[in-house]
């Protein structure tokens, strides 16, 4: 996945926007169920990575979009879960769903801000955030989230990096002034420094970036309406992230970081 300046996932929105690309982007999103990186397996292993956990956890979901992740966590954890996102559509797909699958008293939605979670210090045992903690950066993300953690509290992030260190030219023009990469030592160092200790990592396989996304959405762009305002711009970049995954997956990827805050004294 990419943050590109159009795409969506790098945007602060409600329902709509003034943008036809943005919106566009949506559209060749809506109904699948994940929007990045991930799938079912690597979610229940990161999970096993940050057990055993308490019976009836409190979960945040934190940038849930339609509930890959979430729907997972409610059932494997037996959790009672809130899941965060700004797109109330993706919300109402995933009330929808965790209804269908009888996870509706295990789920609350909530339409608000990654960086603006209205709880109580100390409120959940795990929080959880795949493929969205780009929107407001790695390290916010685990400075103003500690406060919310409980005894024992563990985080648990995906965050894309360089997988070497010299990657192409190619992909790192890509890269440039979208979202900055770093290598897995110098994430490392930043949740040390955050005052977390790592106690797993976990690359993402290079299935969990096409059958559950990629191969899905290239499907949605081949099958789009071009004639509609902005869609054509949609997928031409849509197509040229997926493309530079194909020729230069081996310069990026996605790794899932269990983090415990590290105790005083």
């Amino acid at each position: 996945m990419r943050a590109s300046r159009a795409d969506p996932r790098v945007f602060t929105l409600s329902q709509h926007s003034d943008n036809p690309v943005i919106d566009a982007f949506f559209a060749l999103h809506r109904g699948l169920l994940r929007q990045g990186p991930g799938s079912d397996a690597s979610t229940r292993h990161l999970l096993r990575l940050a057990g055993p956990l308490p019976s009836r956890p409190r979960i945040l979901d934190a940038g849930c979009g339609p509930g890959g992740s979430a729907l997972v966590l409610a059932a494997e954890a037996d959790a009672d879960l809130i899941a965060v996102d700004l797109h109330q559509p993706f919300l109402d797909e995933l009330d929808a769903e965790a209804r269908r699958r009888g996870l509706a008293d295990r789920i609350r939605t909530l339409n608000c801000s990654m960086d603006q979670l209205p709880f109580p210090d100390g409120h959940f045992t795990v929080i959880w955030a795949e493929s969205s903690v780009y929107n407001i950066g790695f390290d916010r993300a685990l400075r103003i989230w500690r406060r919310l953690l409980g005894p024992d509290g563990v985080l648990v992030v995906t965050e894309a990096e360089w997988t070497t260190a010299t990657p192409s030219p190619e992909a790192r023009a890509f890269w440039e002034g979208q979202y900055e990469l770093r290598t897995a030592d110098r994430n490392t160092a930043a949740a040390d420094a955050a005052g977390y200790d790592v106690a797993a990592r976990h690359p993402l396989p290079e299935a969990d970036w096409w059958d559950s996304y990629y191969t899905p959405l290239a499907a949605r762009c081949d099958a789009a309406d071009t004639g509609q305002p902005g869609m054509a711009e949609a997928v031409a970049m849509t197509r040229a992230e997926i493309a530079m995954r194909a020729e230069h997956g081996g310069d990026y990827g996605y790794t899932g970081y269990v983090l415990r805050p590290r105790r005083e004294g």
